[in-house]
């Protein structure tokens, strides 16, 4: 371990950061967080919602709850008479479709296997320590003139695999930052803010995607059976993203937040954090990330020669085309690889992967990981399924629809208020995964009978969904940060990070929220490959 020395030509002040006031805005976010204490664990959450579709299906199925059917004749899934009708869920036929259902709603939720697969080749990229190698590359490896934009955009690129950013770089931001004299408060917050304010900004591929696409498509099909959405539904608006999440990122950073910290007093910090930091890369370390570079650069062009020539096997084998083909609606599968491939060659010079026994390893840690994350998708899977046979899903994205266009809110504006309540539900639900399974099968309908695509619908989601991270205790890593951020100073509580914090939050929204404007609506472009802006249903 290398030790980095504070600077001495100046002397340290008191710290500027102190607890927020009791101002209107904190007791809110204290009612905030009240209220999100107040929810059960996720996995008690989507068994009560599984239930509570059980007998609502029951009640209004009694009440004979209809609607008019909005797909035109002859659509899968389509009544003779042209109506949806809530189905009981609680008579004899009912139940038995739950026992027999149970099992495969489980197994076939399309998350799952996709996250299960990608998990795979990232937990090998784990275990051999290039995921590490390369955070640590980008941000010692940058000048102090450019180390808070090397920070951020370090942190957004962490999302691949996310643990990484929390665990390893927002502690190694905030080294850095006292190595340099500065406050390493704020370096944790430009972390912070990369790797959670900008969860779904990425130039990568990461395991949420393909997870948030599953469940884009399993509520998408509630009206249209058909219908699937890739794992790079929306990468191109995110690959913009990220320099936008780093650019803002970099200058609430700078020009915001370090100003209201001041100057680092260290007599408050933990001695021996102060001390011993996390080392530099060494020689043999480079080396092998020049190795992992080269089979980045392998792993690309096969992916090239799958899908760019006329002859690539992974077009469609019926129309040739690119975009609707094996190749992005497999796309885990080159997770899996890449992060494989790379994490292999990494391992192999720095001697971290040996043998094939230490890439079993890998995986296998990487599976035993995702111990709570296979509980709660067992529920949601329930939930999903529940809503989905009883009607309530489609009937409720009918009215929505209907009510909607009554009023008038049709255009491009209704996704500022769908953007706000997607912010709003993640102040109190922090789970990304468990707050879209919940109201995928709302939104995702009712602005598609609109006239939107669920990937538009999605990509809106995600804006939403990444702004209020920051400034949430319910998010599931807050308290690690908390826990790191107290160890600079023995003050630091919810509402002095929540302050912090709270300018990223302000400025991503606005900003992103513009971006999402300009590109879906101004420019005409699409969020990504074959991703069409518009959903017609007849």
């Amino acid at each position: 371990m290398t030790e980095f020395p504070r600077p001495t030509d100046e002397p340290a002040l008191p710290a500027a950061a102190q607890p927020a006031r009791r101002n209107v805005f904190t007791r809110f976010l204290d009612s905030v967080e009240w209220l999100g204490n107040l929810l059960p664990h996720p996995v008690t959450l989507f068994a009560i919602l599984s239930l509570a579709m059980v007998l609502l299906s029951g009640l209004f199925a009694w009440m004979d709850l209809v609607v008019q059917d909005p797909r035109p004749i002859g659509a899968a899934g389509r009544s003779e008479d042209g109506m949806i009708r809530a189905v009981n869920l609680m008579d004899a036929d009912g139940i038995r479709r739950i026992f027999t259902g149970l099992v495969d709603n489980f197994t076939g939720f399309a998350p799952l296997g996709v996250v299960l697969v990608a998990m795979l080749g990232i937990g090998v990229a784990e275990k051999s320590g290039v995921l590490s190698a390369a955070v640590r590359g980008v941000v010692l490896g940058a000048s102090p003139k450019v180390v808070t934009l090397a920070i951020v955009f370090a942190g957004v690129i962490s999302n691949t695999a996310s643990e990484l950013g929390y665990v390893v770089l927002i502690p190694l931001a905030g080294a850095v930052y006292y190595s340099l004299g500065r406050h390493p408060l704020a370096g944790m917050a430009a972390a912070f803010a990369g790797v959670s304010g900008g969860y779904s900004a990425n130039l990568l591929i990461g395991t949420i995607d393909p997870l948030l696409a599953g469940i884009t498509e399993e509520a998408a099909q509630l009206i249209d059976a058909d219908y699937s959405v890739t794992a790079t539904a929306s990468y191109y608006f995110m690959a913009v993203s990220t320099f936008l999440v780093t650019g803002i990122g970099a200058l609430v950073s700078i020009y915001i937040v370090e100003p209201k910290l001041g100057r680092f007093d260290d007599s408050g910090a933990e001695p021996d954090l102060l001390q011993t930091q996390i080392s530099p890369l060494d020689q043999q370390e480079r080396k092998a990330l020049r190795r992992a570079g080269l089979a980045v650069l392998g792993v690309l062009a096969l992916m090239a020669l799958t899908l760019l020539p006329e002859w690539g096997v992974l077009r469609d084998g019926e129309t040739g085309d690119r975009m609707r083909s094996p190749f992005f609606t497999g796309f885990a599968v080159w997770i899996l690889i890449f992060f494989l491939v790379v994490g292999y060659a990494y391992g192999k010079v720095v001697g971290t992967i040996r043998n094939d026994r230490d890439v079993i390893d890998g995986m296998a840690k990487a599976m035993s990981s995702l111990g709570l994350y296979i509980v709660i998708i067992f529920f949601a899977a329930q939930f999903v399924a529940f809503f989905a046979w009883s009607n309530l899903g489609a009937i409720t994205a009918v009215n929505g629809a209907i009510f909607l266009q009554n009023v008038g809110l049709t255009g491009p504006a209704l996704f500022i208020g769908f953007i706000f309540v997607c912010a709003l539900i993640n102040l109190m639900l922090g789970s990304a995964s468990a707050q879209w399974a919940m109201t995928a099968p709302i939104f995702v309908p009712m602005l598609m009978l609109i006239g939107y695509s669920p990937e538009v619908i999605q990509t809106a989601y995600r804006i939403g969904d990444s702004t209020t991270n920051i400034i949430t205790p319910m998010m599931s890593y807050f308290g690690l940060i908390l826990a790191w951020a107290v160890r600079y100073d023995r003050n630091v509580g919810i509402g002095t990070m929540i302050a912090m914090m709270l300018p990223y939050s302000i400025f991503f929204t606005i900003a992103w929220m513009l971006l999402f404007f300009l590109w879906v609506f101004g420019l005409g472009l699409p969020v990504g490959p074959g991703s069409p802006t518009y959903y017609v249903t007849g």
